[in-house]
């Protein structure tokens, strides 16, 4: 009997999205490991027996929003749960890690999020998107987002309601820098001069630093700005940054005390400088990635910090054209922090040419470890893996490493796991 026929079903344990899952591969969402589940009519489970480390949601979206999975479970629960999967995913490619310490961001602290807004006959709808689906949920009481970004949610309606075909549905970047908002819409109406003009007065009376709409700029404040080390840098629109100031500074530390006293470091997918210009304070950088605007703010930013060391840029797809053996062998390091997809290409010119560390940054256990193997099979040791959660309640797991090999190995200070 599957288990979609049994009256009971016992949840196994959760899959790679935080759902539920039986032993039969049914998926459960909003359960975890141990409950004792019904199936109601519409197909949905129903807690028969409940899990100790089952929680009442903070935020009242919860079952409705797709921003969260896992408001359900207790934080300990979901640090255990984040930390087993990093760890999982390495065992599963023969590798073993010490766990380092865990950074876990607190509620309210996302600055940097991306939401959905329709248009409708009266006003405007803006939110999440529910768990797959397309339906948009409001969310006027998240608990995960910066107040600043809450704030701008009664203009980002306005925006909608102006700028919206009633068939379309808008993409919403919003980035919370040091001096306002950072806004980047896509999929709206093609601006007039008039439209133009009435999405730059709602801007400008919101208070965003700056307004883009499908790649052109409508209006800006004041110049965005994100501090990274010592430098004042001016991202460009939709850049990556990372998801929140306390992630970013958990990060920032693991790749320190990965690269150690190096002094020539190749920073591979630098985006707008995130590391490069921390470490660009004891060390020579070289920052490379695809992304010719990024590389231009992080050069910026350099300039106007002062008194840090070289800082060279490099316009590149990596992975395309991954760096190889004489491009490496002049750094004492390497920091790489690929997409979600990882970056095997250039892991094996890594393995082959790399230098004595290398400090590897993902936000996704499962390439992460595919790519670690493939450094481990060149020569390298796994030195440590710290977990970072910045997407709390989500289940996206975001984490640090450090590689060594040739007596290089930087030993975690006192206290560290």
């Amino acid at each position: 009997m599957t288990a979609a026929m049994d009256p009971r079903i016992v949840v196994a344990r959760l899959g790679t999205d935080g759902a539920g899952v039986a032993d039969d591969g049914l998926r459960l969402p909003g359960t975890l490991p141990g409950e004792v589940v019904t199936l109601r009519r519409d197909g949905t489970p129903a807690i028969l027996c409940p899990s100790p480390d089952r929680v009442a949601p903070p935020c009242r979206h919860a079952r409705s929003c797709g921003g969260c999975a896992l408001q359900h479970a207790s934080d300990r629960f979901v640090a255990a749960w984040k930390q087993d999967r990093a760890h999982a995913a390495l065992a599963d490619r023969g590798l073993v890690a010490p766990p380092g310490p865990m950074h876990v961001s607190p509620p309210g602290s996302r600055r940097r999020a991306t939401l959905a807004g329709r248009r409708l006959k009266s006003g405007a709808l803006v939110g999440f998107r529910a768990a797959r689906s397309h339906e948009i949920v409001a969310i006027p009481e998240c608990r995960l987002l910066h107040p600043r970004l809450m704030a701008a949610l009664p203009a980002l309606r306005a925006l909608v309601t102006a700028g919206a075909a009633r068939s379309a549905t808008l993409r919403l970047s919003l980035t919370a820098t040091e001096t306002g908002t950072d806004v980047a819409v896509a999929g709206g109406k093609a601006p007039d001069a008039g439209l133009r003009a009435r999405l730059a007065r709602i801007a400008t009376g919101a208070g965003f630093a700056r307004l883009t709409w499908d790649g052109e700029p409508i209006a800006q404040t004041v110049p965005p700005r994100l501090t990274l080390g010592r430098a004042p840098v001016h991202p460009p629109p939709g850049a990556f940054l990372q998801a929140t100031e306390m992630g970013e500074a958990a990060l920032r530390d693991a790749v320190r005390d990965a690269v150690g006293d190096a002094q020539g470091i190749a920073d591979l997918f630098a985006g707008i400088g995130t590391f490069a210009l921390q470490l660009a304070a004891t060390a020579q950088l070289h920052a490379v990635d695809a992304s010719a605007p990024a590389l231009a703010a992080l050069a910026a930013g350099w300039r106007r910090a002062g008194g840090l060391h070289p800082v060279t840029t490099e316009t590149r797809d990596l992975f395309a054209r991954p760096m190889t053996g004489p491009e490496l062998s002049r750094f004492d390091a390497v920091v790489i922090d690929p997409p979600r997809s990882g970056a095997p290409a250039q892991m094996r010119a890594l393995a082959a040419h790399g230098p004595a560390r290398i400090a590897a940054v993902s936000c996704n256990p499962e390439s992460f470890a595919r790519d670690a193997a493939i450094l481990v099979a060149g020569g390298y040791t796994l030195d440590w893996v710290r977990v970072v959660d910045q997407f709390r309640w989500s289940a996206h797991v975001e984490l640090a490493a450090a590689f060594s090999r040739g007596g290089a190995c930087r030993r975690p200070r006192t206290g560290e796991a």
